[in-house]
């Protein structure tokens, strides 16, 4: 099918014009310079393991659920889903589990459960049987974004041995951009660093000098094909070992394929830095507590 001259000359005017939908805001100029919520997205998340990729990432969906009221389906085969809804009961309260009153943490975890459902991490999916579960589960509960947490925590099916481990992961990356598409909704794939990454610290000279590094986008399991295929590409890290930054989370904007629509590349060593708050039951950006404020402005 050959596109449509007209429908193209439509959006270009729209960009021209500036009129162009952007994608979602949070009202927080530090991540909505960077990051926006995009339907249809296929986003990556590259990580070292024990830095709080999915904590972070949770935290940012629970804020656009808060600004936005989007819906959210689930696959963590690392967590336990009652660790998944403590995060986000603790997001919601500013308090930590058993501070919670019992009645309150009922109600509110009734009312967090109609936003982010979970798929029970016990059973075992490919990413084809998982896309085809989601698929199912989306004719029910119509999602805006679905998390997949790992991506290497998914069973490789029996046609990688025919296609081979490289053109299997790419075929993956595919049906995932397209099960974007088909089901208008963004995905969200974590996803670690290989182990030559592990061994990359920083120069002498660096203000973290012996730490490791962030990994590079090319870090990621399986290559420099995920980036190939992402529409967004996002680096958390953590300086677990420093004496006085290990508080901080630090996103780095490796890629956002379409500017037009909102959001940017983080600059070299500039990441959005996300600083725990106390007793790790949320975030703020220059001492600005991310959810007490999108609660103000209700």
């Amino acid at each position: 099918m050959i596109v449509n001259i007209k429908d193209t000359l439509d959006t270009l005017n729209l960009v021209r014009t500036g009129e162009l939908k952007e994608g979602l805001k949070l009202g927080i100029e530090e991540i909505d310079t960077y990051i926006r919520f995009k339907p249809n997205d296929f986003n990556l998340i590259l990580g070292h393991a024990n830095v709080g990729k999915t904590q972070t990432v949770l935290y940012l969906m629970y804020l656009y659920t808060l600004k936005h009221n989007l819906r959210w389906l689930i696959f963590s085969s690392e967590n336990k889903p009652y660790s998944l809804y403590k995060k986000l009961l603790e997001f919601d309260t500013g308090l930590v589990i058993n501070k919670i009153p019992e009645n309150e943490m009922q109600s509110r975890l009734i009312r967090i459960a109609q936003s982010f459902q979970i798929i029970d991490p016990n059973d075992l999916y490919t990413y084809k049987t998982l896309l085809a579960e989601a698929k199912k589960i989306k004719d029910k509960y119509d999602y805006n974004g679905f998390m997949i947490d790992p991506y290497n925590s998914l069973v490789i099916d029996s046609s990688a041995a025919k296609l081979g481990k490289h053109e299997y992961d790419y075929l993956a990356a595919t049906e995932m951009r397209q099960f974007c598409t088909e089901q208008n909704c963004s995905i969200w794939l974590n996803a670690h660093a290989n182990t030559e990454a592990l061994r990359k610290t920083h120069a002498a000279s660096h203000e973290y000098a012996g730490h490791p590094i962030p990994p590079m986008a090319s870090d990621i399991e399986g290559g420099g094909k995920w980036v190939n295929r992402s529409d967004s590409f996002f680096v958390i890290h953590r300086y677990l070992a420093s004496p006085t930054d290990w508080m901080y989370s630090h996103i780095h904007v490796k890629k956002i394929k379409d500017i037009d629509t909102g959001g940017k590349p983080t600059m070299m060593d500039e990441p959005i830095r996300l600083r725990s708050v106390k007793n790790n039951v949320g975030y703020e950006i220059d001492g600005k507590n991310l959810v007490q404020y999108l609660k103000t402005q209700k």
